[in-house]
């Protein structure tokens, strides 16, 4: 096998949380690039439909499985027809996420729950299901999508929630590698920086000063620049690593 071949996902199936939109949607595309076929998740059944015909496109098969993560029965459902549409499940990006941006003494109660349900419990929630059905085939690949939020404080936008709920997404990533590696399925994260994105208003002149200026490559990324490193741990290429947690940032956790 060539070096080139090992990062191939020819033929194994993928299935994307929020992959609708943004850096899902690009991770989708990425791993159809790749060679896997992909079970779209997400709530916009338009957008999931123009998904899987560009996935189509490119000559891979491409699959949608609508519904809210934050429900457990949901989570179960959709695994159960991602199997059902697919057959297996060869690789897990956990990509749905939320932000808020708010100070800690503002916070509602109904905002935390909802940060912390779609960034840290529906992907502990998917992670359980796919895990189990991965254990069963003893052998699978988990990409979790954190952030640099989980290893920095951001500013000048305070958003406790989303920063706590990043941290804890990068410690249950070691310990599901940690626990399942014996089950041949290696669990790895990427931790991106600022990207522009619909969820990440990069272009504000109000953000500028801190999100781009401190950065040393002084700019903010595209999701095509954060989608080869999901293929990456997604694939062979990475098959000795497991509970890393890859910074996708310029540089901008140097400083």
């Amino acid at each position: 096998m060539t070096v080139l071949n090992t990062f191939q996902l020819t033929d194994r199936l993928a299935l994307v949380t929020g992959a609708t939109r943004g850096l899902g949607r690009a991770f989708a595309l990425a791993l159809a690039e790749a060679g896997a076929d992909v079970v779209i998740h997400g709530r916009d059944a338009d957008a999931a439909s123009k998904l899987q015909s560009e996935i189509e496109a490119l000559g891979r098969t491409a699959h949608v499985v609508l519904g809210e993560l934050t429900n457990r029965e949901n989570v179960n459902r959709i695994v159960a027809e991602a199997i059902e549409k697919g057959g297996h499940i060869d690789i897990l990006i956990n990509n749905a996420g939320a932000c808020i941006h708010n100070a800690a003494l503002d916070v509602t109660d109904d905002e935390w729950s909802h940060v912390i349900d779609t960034n840290l419990t529906a992907l502990w929630h998917m992670s359980q299901e796919v895990g189990a059905h991965m254990v069963d085939r003893k052998a699978g690949s988990i990409v979790n999508i954190g952030s640099i939020s989980g290893m920095i404080v951001n500013r000048p936008q305070m958003q406790p929630a989303y920063n706590a709920s990043k941290a804890a997404v990068h410690q249950l990533t070691r310990s599901l590698a940690a626990e399942w590696a014996s089950s041949g399925i290696r669990v790895n994260a990427v931790a991106p920086g600022y990207v522009k994105t619909d969820m990440s208003p990069v272009d504000d002149p109000q953000f500028r000063r801190y999100w781009i200026e401190d950065a040393p490559q002084q700019r903010y990324a595209t999701p095509a620049e954060v989608s080869p490193a999901v293929v990456f741990l997604a694939s062979d290429a990475a098959s000795f690593m497991s509970g890393t947690v890859l910074v996708i940032d310029g540089g901008y956790t140097l400083f």
